[in-house]
């Protein structure tokens, strides 16, 4: 009986059969340190591609003022990214730098084998391992080390991504960038100064102290903040260590025009936000059509504007007000008649109207504080970093009360610097009377540290309102 041949298996017989008999040609990884990608793959057939692969761990910047002893692969958190096609056979060198302390290995979720090569890796410091696996499946893949405790390792900061191209490669666009994110469990609180170490406790109850991308609060802000220009496309390899939290991924004033869920080969469209699981990855495409600092921002918000997984792309270029406006109009709602007589807007804090004692004003001032200010200055007095300023130990506001009792009555609008660091928020007029401006006045002077001498009586208020 005579067979047909179909195209593909002429395809095989012509090209890959050859390939497969004869020795491959060898190359080195393209391989790039985070938020870069190396350049796409422009072979069509397969290679023997080689990856060396240092661990090092060292001390970096986790946040302002705060440091941390990083596990890394590559010198950097996330560790290096690497790109090879499908098909490839990957010989992968893993060095083991001779100043760690501890044994590492990497568990490539690309690899078909034991441990996704965790077995065929394990490495003591000052020496190095070697094994090699076939790039069987197309896709985005984390990577991190499987080194027990399994977790503390990924915690430290042991993850990665690797790429493995389709054979007809990924449509082109014109930027293409690497994000990842991970959270930090640290003995000391969120901001808390110094060399903090890891808190396995913490980790285990899943209280994240930080929740970063690319390995440390402010990577991808200000001026690390990913450039694009208007009418460019974009690809982010979105990956996500955990090693405990979901992540919600979203960009504030963008629509992913493509989601690769799970970074596999299907498609989704028009995506608002979408969930990266720790191990797990994402690839999102968009075209940027209008200018401006558009957010990434984990959508689980607290994590974002309290831990710090926020994020920046500035796209530059032209403004075009048929997609987006900007403020047309600033104009008057309701005209705010602020007197001491006028009822109040928030729940009534049953101030006395008596002369109180400095204690008596110190504990009305404590609920008249919960009821309007502790959402912004929170109830430790400290704030919320970058937006709001902290009340605890302010230098702003002991340099002048007279000011301070002027900005509760007025309000205040434009950039101040508190004990050294920048704020540019709005403050509204508090709608609440002398008596009660009195009270909170001489709680916020007289906790968290503070110490003020003299107490804040409702006269003086009232002299400061009628300037």
């Amino acid at each position: 009986m005579k067979h047909k041949l179909c195209i593909g298996s002429l395809y095989f017989l012509a090209v890959l059969l050859p390939l497969q008999s004869a020795e491959l040609p060898v190359e080195k990884a393209k391989m790039t340190s985070p938020p870069h990608v190396p350049p796409a793959i422009e072979r069509n057939h397969p290679a023997k591609v080689i990856v060396d692969m240092e661990v090092v761990e060292k001390v970096m910047r986790l946040a302002d003022g705060v440091d941390y002893m990083f596990w890394t692969f590559g010198g950097t958190v996330p560790g290096t990214f690497i790109r090879v096609r499908e098909g490839d056979q990957v010989e992968f060198n893993l060095h083991n730098h001779p100043d760690n302390k501890l044994p590492h290995n990497i568990d490539l979720h690309a690899v078909t084998g034991q441990g996704g090569g965790a077995e065929g890796s394990f490495t003591a410091p000052g020496h190095s391992s070697k094994f090699s696996f076939k790039a069987l499946n197309p896709g985005l893949f984390v990577y991190h080390c499987a080194t027990q405790p399994v977790g503390m390792h990924i915690a430290n900061g042991m993850y990665g991504l690797i790429l493995v191209e389709p054979l007809n490669g990924l449509s082109k666009v014109d930027k293409e960038f690497y994000v990842f994110q991970s959270e930090f469990y640290t003995e000391g609180a969120h901001g808390e100064e110094g060399l903090q170490p890891f808190s396995m406790d913490k980790a285990i109850k899943e209280q994240a102290d930080y929740v970063v991308f690319n390995g440390s609060v402010g990577a991808l802000t200000g001026d690390n903040a990913l450039p694009v220009s208007k009418g460019e496309t974009v690809r982010l390899f979105v990956g996500n260590g955990g090693p405990n939290l979901a992540s919600s991924f979203h960009v504030i004033g963008e629509i992913f025009d493509w989601v690769y869920p799970e970074a596999g080969m299907m498609a989704n469209r028009n995506v608002q936000t979408t969930t990266v699981p720790p191990g797990g990855a994402a690839m999102v495409e968009f075209t940027t059509d209008v200018p401006g600092t558009f957010i990434i921002v984990d959508h689980a918000i607290f994590r974002a504007f309290n831990k710090g997984a926020l994020g920046m792309i500035k796209v530059t270029g032209e403004e075009d007000h048929e997609i987006y406006s900007g403020k047309i109009l600033d104009s008057q709602y309701k005209t705010m008649v602020n007197t001491p007589d006028k009822p109040l807007l928030l729940p009534k804090t049953n101030t006395p109207q008596k002369e109180l004692t400095m204690d008596e004003s110190i504990k009305a001032g404590k609920v008249t504080y919960q009821a309007t200010c502790m959402a912004c200055h929170q109830a430790n007095g400290l704030g919320i970093p970058g937006v709001f300023p902290p009340l605890a130990k302010s230098d702003f506001l002991f340099e002048d009360i007279d000011r301070a009792i002027g900005i509760v009555i007025h309000g205040k609008q434009g950039p101040i610097k508190v004990n050294g660091k920048d704020y540019n928020q709005v403050m509204t007029p508090q709608n609440i009377t002398n008596e009660e401006i009195s009270n909170v006045m001489n709680f916020i002077l007289n906790s968290w540290g503070n110490e003020h001498p003299g107490k804040i009586d409702p006269a003086k208020v009232k002299q400061i309102r009628a300037k």
